[in-house]
């Protein structure tokens, strides 16, 4: 649905909500339809209504713990998702969801705790096991995060984060060839990552293998040109290839984008005495 049909469901939903005003599943709706439109406080406001009016409604629990996670209003989520696990222990989803909330709120061995439930309760859950190896990540279990990916990848092979992800983790651990492959996988389902690019860049730049790096970076400041950090990078590249007139040029844009950028003044400082012709 788009934003205008949003629009419509909320108008729709107010319509029942006047005709019958303990019509709790006009406010679960409505509230989705606002949550969907980004107006989070609004949506609180439905499914609290809701629940008053069937608190023994899961969906309704769930569905306000969402909306308080893009609130960033996690020990609020938790709370509600714990209430829906109460009412429907077999809902994977709601450890799921909750495992996610742990996550932000950095009690990762909870989150590990949900993650495992809900897998548990659906072991084709990809995003659990996903999310399971993010957290492992933080963890700094990495092999155990490197399965995790994988297991999600076997369940759903055309997921671009997966392979980002693992990528990520093979990069850490060194294993630099295995990223890049991981990486390029993530570039073919998602092209427009412009992440994907800056990290298989930043992999080819620890494998020294500047002009890839170079051209992975110009793609990363293609996708997202107020990226500081993809010019940064690409500036660094240009270094090692002794082009100091590019690591100038991008280092001034680092300049630009971020006023504030210390490393960069003094590197662009640096260049400037090292290489006086740069001034001309």
């Amino acid at each position: 649905m788009n934003l205008e049909q949003y629009d419509k469901a909320v108008e729709d939903y107010t319509k029942a909500i006047e005709l019958d005003p303990d019509d709790a599943y006009a406010y679960n709706n409505r509230g989705s339809a606002y949550r969907n439109l980004e107006q989070y406080d609004r949506a609180v406001e439905d499914y609290t209504k809701a629940i008053e009016l069937a608190p023994d409604d899961a969906a309704a629990y769930n569905n306000r713990g969402s909306a308080y996670d893009y609130l960033e209003q996690y020990g609020r989520a938790v709370e509600d998702y714990t209430k829906a696990i109460e009412l429907e222990p077999d809902d994977a989803e709601a450890y799921f969801y909750r495992g996610s909330a742990y996550d932000y709120l950095e009690q990762y061995d909870r989150a590990v705790e949900d993650y495992t439930k809900a897998i548990e309760l659906d072991p084709d859950y990809a995003d659990a096991y996903n999310n399971r190896g993010i957290t492992y990540d933080d963890l700094g279990q990495y092999d155990r995060a490197v399965e995790d990916y994988t297991k999600a990848i076997e369940l759903a092979p055309d997921d671009a984060e997966a392979y980002y992800n693992r990528g990520s983790t093979y990069d850490y651990l060194g294993q630099y060839d295995r990223a890049v492959e991981d990486y390029t996988k993530a570039i073919e389902l998602a092209p427009d990552d412009a992440y994907a690019y800056n990290s298989r860049g930043i992999t080819y730049y620890n494998l020294e293998q500047y002009d890839r790096a170079v051209e992975d970076f110009t793609k990363a400041i293609e996708l997202d040109p107020d990226d500081a950090y993809a010019y940064n990078n690409r500036g660094s590249a240009y270094r090692d290839l002794e082009q100091y007139d590019k690591v100038l040029e991008d280092i001034i844009t680092v300049i630009e984008l971020d006023p504030n950028d210390k490393e960069a003044i003094d590197v662009r400082e640096w260049l400037l005495q090292e290489h006086p012709e740069l001034k001309e």
